[in-house]
Order: structure tokens, then C-alpha cells, then sequence
């Protein structure tokens, strides 16, 4: 039960870890991992399309940034490069979903390959712009949405 109990409140820092993009841009006080996780729930609910399954939509949506409460928010600008992160995160994930009765569950989504995956990525990329925008305007983060989303209407609305 402590080991329970020490992985929920593990998670929980997730609100108090700042998104690292935003310090190196100089935003004083940036939005927490925690708050962007619930902007890409957000988006999710709202835009999903009612071809996929919302309910994982929104499972994946909630757990894609959980590893960083151990690993840190790591930015293209760590020097890290993307499977060594990929493989860190990973690691991090399977250690704090341990015990968990529905470790296998929260497993396969976070190794999830579908089109539900791929639209919380969007989405992932869509929350950035738009907190780019109230931050005010931060091109390069618009721009780094703008080369991965997909949809008109997404990228319309990652626009300024």
C-alpha cells in the first residue's frame, strides 16, 4: 500500500513541474507538465473525431507526460536525441506503473500504435501553439506545431 501511495503522490508532482520550452523561452511562472496534460485532454474531448474511441483517446491523453515527473520535461534543445528519449521515458513508465492493478493496461496505451495515438500527438502539438499564443505569440513554438499538424481546422487554430 506505501508503494501505491508513494507512486500517487509521485504522479501528483507532475503540477508543480514547470514545462521546460517555456523557462528557456523566458515565460516567467510557465504552465506546469500537469496543466498542458489537461489542455491535450482538453483538446481531445472537444475535437475528437467521432470515428475513435474517445475513451482511449482520453486514456492516452492523460498518461502521455507521466514519465516526465522522473525524467524531467526534456526539449529538442537537452541533446538528447529522440529514441534514447523515448527509451528513458519508457523505463520511467513501466517503474511507476508497477503497482498498478492495471499496469498492462496503462502498458499498451502508452505503447499504443492507432489512429487514437497519433491524434493526442496532434493534440499534443495543437495545446503548445495555443499556449504559445497566450504566452504571446513565441513563433517557434507555432512553427514546430504548423510542421506536424495534419488537419486544416487543427492548423488554423495553431495560427495566430
Amino acid at each position: 500500500m506505501d508503494d501505491l501511495k508513494g507512486m500517487l503522490l509521485e504522479a501528483l508532482k507532475l503540477k508543480s513541474l514547470p514545462r521546460t520550452g517555456w523557462l528557456r523561452a523566458g515565460i516567467e511562472n510557465p504552465e506546469s507538465v500537469a496543466a498542458h496534460s489537461w489542455g491535450v485532454a482538453w483538446l481531445c474531448m472537444v475535437l475528437c473525431p467521432k470515428e475513435l474511441n474517445k475513451l482511449k483517446v482520453l486514456e492516452i491523453a492523460l498518461i502521455h507526460d507521466l514519465a516526465e515527473v522522473r525524467i524531467g520535461d526534456i526539449t529538442p534543445y537537452d541533446g538528447i536525441d529522440v529514441p534514447e528519449k523515448h527509451k528513458m521515458e519508457s523505463a520511467a513508465f513501466v517503474e511507476m506503473t508497477e503497482q498498478l492493478c492495471n499496469r498492462q493496461h496503462l502498458r499498451d496505451l502508452w505503447n499504443e500504435q492507432s489512429a487514437e495515438a497519433d491524434f493526442v500527438k496532434q493534440m499534443d502539438k495543437l495545446d503548445m501553439a495555443l499556449q504559445a499564443q497566450e504566452y504571446g505569440g513565441l513563433e517557434e513554438f507555432i512553427e514546430s506545431a504548423l510542421q506536424v499538424l495534419i488537419n486544416p481546422v487543427h492548423r488554423q487554430l495553431a495560427k495566430p
